[in-house]
């Protein structure tokens, strides 16, 4: 049987097998996905390398390059399947809002990304991600268009004004640094100032 007929057989005789194989490879994908966001929130991009992500998924690196070219390529989608995450707990939030006023549903929203990012795997991911875009451009628009989606999601949604959906991203962007140094933790001033008003989980 020539290859030229074996892939017909494959395409056309076998869907179901094709079909298989498809979805074992989408899982294991996704798998690797999950492992490489806290491998790569424990030392960021430039820090980690495909064998880290390799081991700690109980996988051969061969088999990453097998689903990713490469770790830039790999980086990429984990800050695309972080994104993706973001953007379910938010329409989560807006499902939940008390009213459907842009306060209401902006504060509903704020509160289920501060519930997401009790997770500090995928904080860290985000501020490594933020880190990475300063230097290397394919990251830089992948951290644009996240945000890009994000930011045009929450305007849809909420009916917020610019000023508003500005301040909320902001008060983001603070979280992220309350958390990552444990603000919330110190009885002092300037850690008061920075964390009043915001909610930890």
């Amino acid at each position: 049987m020539t290859n030229r007929l074996c892939e017909w057989f494959i395409t056309h005789m076998a869907p179901s097998a094709s079909r298989r194989q498809l979805s074992t490879a989408d899982e294991r994908k996704k798998a690797v996905l999950g492992t490489a966001v806290s491998t790569f929130a424990d030392r960021g991009y430039f820090g980690t390398t495909t064998t880290d992500v390799a081991h700690r998924a109980g996988i051969s690196q061969a088999y990453v390059y097998r689903l990713f070219p490469d770790k830039e390529a790999l980086f990429a989608a984990v800050v695309e399947h972080c994104f993706t995450l973001i953007r379910e707990s938010l329409s989560d939030g807006a499902a939940a809002a008390g009213g459907s006023s842009p306060e209401k549903v902006l504060d509903a929203m704020g509160d289920a990304y501060a519930r997401l990012v009790a997770d500090r795997d995928l904080l860290l991911l985000q501020l490594h991600a933020q880190c990475a875009a300063a230097s290397e451009a394919a990251i830089r628009e992948v951290v644009r268009a996240g945000y890009a989606r994000l930011v045009e999601y929450v305007r849809g949604v909420s009916g917020a004004a610019e000023v508003d959906i500005q301040r909320f991203f902001a008060t983001g962007m603070l979280c992220h640094l309350v958390v990552a140094i444990d603000a919330h933790q110190v009885d002092a001033p300037w850690a008061r100032a920075l964390t009043d008003g915001l909610r930890h989980y």
